[in-house]
């Protein structure tokens, strides 16, 4: 029987937010966990290799996480089952509440070290290492995130490998490894995974990832498909607060007031203000800086200013000036310069 830990007390539907690397950090996750918290959180992906290996110590930064981000899930990649086993008992040891394997990664990097992606190449493989890393999880449960295939879509063979094993949950980028995200991903197949799974008569939840931009997307794929949750991920860019009820800030307005022109006290919009976007960023930076500065370059935090920064009156003069920067001082005091002159 699968162990189903956390993910089997957890509300349905279930929203959480993907794991991307040099994206979803620890800073960035305490932005989220403060302003709009999703159901789960992942670490970015972290080679069992690595972690087993004596340069271990460069990458414990990316299992850093805050106890406000429970539950958390380490998310691992790798090829050597053993490597797997291991870094599940060193993960229990570290509080996490679950751990996933990544088997969806496109990147041809981590596709020649025959880990990621091309495991669905291996299904056996892919099988040993989720036994090996349940083996080494005890109680904690074992969940996986991977495609529809390689080159081609291999619902048929290769979900039903992965279910066999029964992690306690399977997240489904709904694009082949060939497609990365050059083409819309294809919803249409999720009932399909969603039926493999019951005419297995299995316990794993699934969950269905790919172009989707908000909540309410969410659960409308959610009732279409019957699956169990959504992963959300490149929607989380400048927007913090996805997964709050106000988490829609567009379109951007002046900052919010409490009185209108005639004195009369009025209701505070739910829509996020230019001024509290860039106050949030600014935050974030200061984060970023505080925590990961000793060990992550600056210049990771430039994708976010592209995401924060758009949309509104003088943002790309704003952007051009934080493509600037190289530290947490200078970023605030451009947003305060610029805050002040826009009268926000």
């Amino acid at each position: 029987m699968s162990n189903n830990g956390f993910w089997g007390k957890l509300k349905k539907p279930i929203l959480c937010l993907a794991p991307m690397a040099d994206v979803t950090d620890v800073a960035f996750r305490q932005i989220i966990a403060k302003y709009g918290k999703p159901d789960i959180f992942f670490t970015e992906f972290v080679s069992v290799d690595g972690l087993c290996s004596t340069g271990k110590e460069k990458l414990l930064i990316d299992l850093k996480y805050g106890e406000n981000e429970h539950p958390i899930v380490a998310q691992i990649f790798g090829s050597k089952p053993e490597n797997f086993e291991k870094v599940a008992r060193m993960l229990v040891g570290m509080g996490f509440d679950g751990i996933d394997i990544n088997m969806g990664c496109p990147v041809k990097k981590v596709i020649n070290q025959s880990s990621c992606s091309a495991l669905i190449r291996t299904p056996e493989l892919a099988q040993e290492i989720i036994l090996a890393t349940k083996r080494g999880a005890g109680k904690l449960p074992v969940s996986v995130k991977t495609r529809i295939g390689f080159n081609k879509i291999e619902l048929e063979t290769w979900i039903p490998k992965i279910l066999e094993v029964e992690p306690a949950a399977l997240t489904v980028h709904l694009r082949t490894v060939k497609e990365m995200s050059n083409v819309p991903a294809h919803w249409e197949l999720m009932k399909r995974i969603v039926e493999i799974r019951d005419e297995m008569k299995v316990g794993t939840l699934i969950l269905g990832n790919g172009d989707v931009l908000n909540l309410e997307e969410a659960k409308q794929k959610i009732k279409e498909t019957n699956c169990d949750g959504i992963m959300l991920g490149r929607a989380i860019f400048g927007n913090p607060w996805l997964f709050s009820a106000s988490s829609h800030f567009l379109p951007l307005r002046p900052s919010p007031t409490e009185w209108d022109p005639r004195g009369q006290k009025t209701e505070k919009s739910s829509e996020i203000s230019i001024r509290e976007k860039l106050q949030v960023m600014v935050e974030h930076t200061k984060l970023f800086e505080g925590i990961l500065g000793k060990y992550k370059n600056f210049a990771i935090m430039k994708k976010h200013y592209k995401a924060y920064v758009n949309g509104f009156d003088g943002a790309k003069e704003l952007r051009v000036k934080l493509m600037e920067t190289d530290n947490a001082e200078k970023v605030e005091n451009i947003v305060k310069k610029f805050v002040e002159a826009q009268l926000l």
